[in-house]
């Protein structure tokens, strides 16, 4: 089978922080290589602990500086922030949805929004998205009372299948003295009618020094079935009705209208700005559109969920990594699709293309461009383990995550031995070393956890090499690394079991990964050492 749409779990975070009150995925859909199956492969110490709830950090009951600290981060991050930033009356379906025609703008650009409400009328308040003392978001900006309308019912296309809105420009919004950052536009109806956010990234003018957040909107819009249709789905509930391409000129469907970043991105820029590292935001777009975007950075930072990438960004990601430039895979299944950004009627690149396995019937391809379908998978085959280290291994899985090295660098302050579990961190979709795909050498295998994917007994890895450049690779090896930042308590609830063990666990390596990579080529400090012989028993 090709794909198929995963399970959802749509309840409510038990203990979360106000305004986290959103959609958790168990898993998405399936991401296996052509002719495969779904699952095919195609308690810690007194040491330091970095707490995104606002916990000791040191084993002091301080939280300790970061040596890269930028005082630009400091001061924003310093400002308060707003517990109320969330949507916490979403309302009926169409009470109010609306979408961006940028997917990113420079701070003191303008940018139209698309907005469809059954009220009267609504407002727009726009929240930055960071730490602030743990609100995890700052009201930048609001907007005056504006006069609401229903807009036309959307259309598909009867070649791809594409949903269009052809919605009119309801309002301009103006961004000067927004920092950049990530952000959630939110949309309050009229009298309490509903609440929804867009979203829109504020891009840096320049990465160089910085930490890179790349926030993966292709793999959001993969996943929006708003109007019935998306990369996987059409009104079938399968791979015949769905969409051979999707637009961002559209809402995303999800109930706060958030796509996928509330649960694989926020909680992991919340750390980076927590610590006061000098950081830099763009979307996968500008990575693909723009050569030299990377030229300088110190890392780049792929989050949760970023399946989609253009046969471009994974080019300017490569010769990042080359030039010295870190690079950390904080998910799985990440550059696993090849896709195309055509033009929509708003603008260029608003359109992501994928055909999969009909890519023969793109016509595109059939202009002479790259396959839409998966990298690893002919023509032009060019598996992502060569950039990433890791590589897709299957779907779906629910499994503890499984410490094999604790003397690596990145377990340092944890406490950890060998053997030391961390029930359900590893799910729903896996990576692991495979050497039967390119993999860059030497690499080593942090932790490596044994699962069982449709009876097929296999390992998730998580694993860092160092490249000739001095770049280091770290594949975390699991989809659920980010969304654990946020685990907390006994388990269970909305956060898959994940405990406090495995918040705990997550956030201070990802904290020692974020300083060490900030500081320039990893491998300077921390050479890989190969032991793929020693965990696989082979090379």
């Amino acid at each position: 089978m090709d794909e198929q749409q995963r399970p959802q779990d749509t309840g409510a975070v038990p203990g979360s922080i106000p305004g986290t009150n959103r959609r958790r995925f168990l898993g998405l859909a399936v991401g296996a290589a052509a002719g495969l199956s779904a699952c095919g492969p195609g308690a810690l110490g007194s040491g330091a602990s970095a707490d995104l709830r606002g916990n000791a950090v040191d084993g002091t009951g301080t939280a300790s500086p970061s040596p890269s600290a930028s005082p630009s981060a400091q001061a924003e991050n310093a400002r308060p922030g707003n517990a109320d930033w969330g949507v916490s009356n979403a309302g009926p379906q169409r009470a109010v949805e609306g979408f961006a025609d940028r997917v990113s703008v420079f701070p003191g650009d303008q940018f139209g929004l698309h907005v469809s409400t059954t009220a009267p009328g609504f407002t727009v308040s726009a929240y930055r998205m960071g730490w602030y003392g743990g609100a995890r978001a700052r009201l930048v900006w609001k907007s005056a009372r504006i006069a609401g309308q229903k807009q036309p019912a959307a259309t598909v296309d009867p070649k791809t299948r594409m949903v269009r809105t052809g919605w009119a420009r309801t309002t301009t919004v103006d961004t000067t003295g927004w920092p950049e950052g990530s952000y959630l536009l939110r949309l309050d109806a009229d009298g309490g009618a509903g609440q929804r956010f867009v979203p829109v990234t504020v891009r840096s003018r320049t990465t160089a020094g910085k930490t890179v957040i790349v926030n993966a909107v292709a793999t959001w819009q993969a996943y929006n079935e708003w109007g019935g249709y998306n990369l996987y789905n059409g009104p079938s509930g399968g791979l015949p009705t769905r969409s051979l391409q999707v637009t961002f000129d559209r809402p995303y469907q999800y109930d706060d209208g958030a796509g996928l970043f509330l649960t694989y991105e926020a909680p992991l820029i919340a750390l980076a700005e927590r610590l006061g590292l000098p950081l830099a935001y763009v979307t996968g777009v500008e990575l693909a559109a723009e050569p030299d975007l990377l030229r300088g950075a110190t890392a780049v930072i792929s989050l949760g969920h970023d399946e989609y990438w253009s046969p471009e960004q994974r080019q300017h990601v490569t010769a990042a990594r080359d030039a010295g430039t870190n690079v950390a895979i904080l998910g799985a299944n990440c550059c696993f699709r090849r896709v195309r950004y055509d033009p929509s009627e708003l603008g260029p690149g608003r359109v992501v293309v994928c055909y999969k396995t009909a890519y023969k019937d793109d016509p595109g391809y059939q202009a002479g461009k790259p396959a839409t379908t998966d990298f690893r998978s002919p023509p032009g085959a060019d598996p992502e383990s060569s950039l990433l280290g890791v590589i897709y291994d299957g779907y779906p899985v629910d499994a503890p995550y499984v410490v094999t090295n604790p003397g690596h660098w990145l377990f340092a302050g944890t406490g950890v031995q060998k053997g030391d579990s961390f029930p359900h961190l590893v799910g729903v979709e896996y990576d692991r070393v495979d050497t039967g795909f390119p993999t860059p050498r030497p690499i080593e295998i942090l932790a490596h956890s044994p699962v069982v994917c449709e009876g097929r007994h296999s390992y998730s890895d998580a694993a860092y090499y160092t490249a000739p450049s001095g770049a280091g690779v770290f594949g975390s090896g699991t989809m659920r690394w980010v969304e654990a930042l946020d685990a907390q308590g006994p388990g269970g609830g909305g956060d898959h079991g994940m405990d406090a063990k495995a918040g705990d666990l997550t956030q201070k390596v990802t904290e020692n990964l974020l300083r060490a990579f900030a500081t320039g080529p990893a491998a300077h400090t921390h050479p890989a050492t190969d032991n793929v012989a020693a965990v696989y028993g082979k090379a």
